[in-house]
């Protein structure tokens, strides 16, 4: 029993191996495309460098309120679930979900995260 499940095993490892080599050799690209690689602007050579930095601001501002959206569609079948339990249940799981919401929302202002312009 033990050497039937080792030799499925090994047979697994085997082809999985043989395919991700044969994959490897048929991904290969041989030549690299000049083209393929530059940014395109309507057929003209760009003007400028294509890859501006991005600003992290931004992107931390954007993660919050994703998460904050997020949590508010997590909140709505509350409202749903308020006939078939009773107050004590949905009113203290509703505080504590908004509870978990506003320490992140302190924390978050706290570290100074919310600060566009530091």
């Amino acid at each position: 029993m033990i050497f039937l499940i080792f030799f499925c095993s090994l047979i697994t490892f085997i082809l999985a191996a043989i395919v991700m080599f044969i994959a490897s050799l048929i991904s290969k690209k041989t030549i690299i495309d000049r083209e393929k690689s530059s940014p395109f602007e309507c057929g003209f050579d760009p003007n400028g460098s294509a890859r501006i930095p991005f600003s992290l601001r931004f992107f931390l501002i954007a993660v919050i309120f994703l998460i904050f959206d997020v949590e508010i569609t997590l909140l709505l079948p509350l409202v749903s679930v308020f006939d078939f339990s009773d107050i004590f249940f949905y009113s203290s799981t509703g505080v504590l979900f908004l509870m978990i919401l506003l320490f992140g929302l302190y924390f978050e202002w706290y570290s100074g995260a919310l600060e566009w312009s530091s």
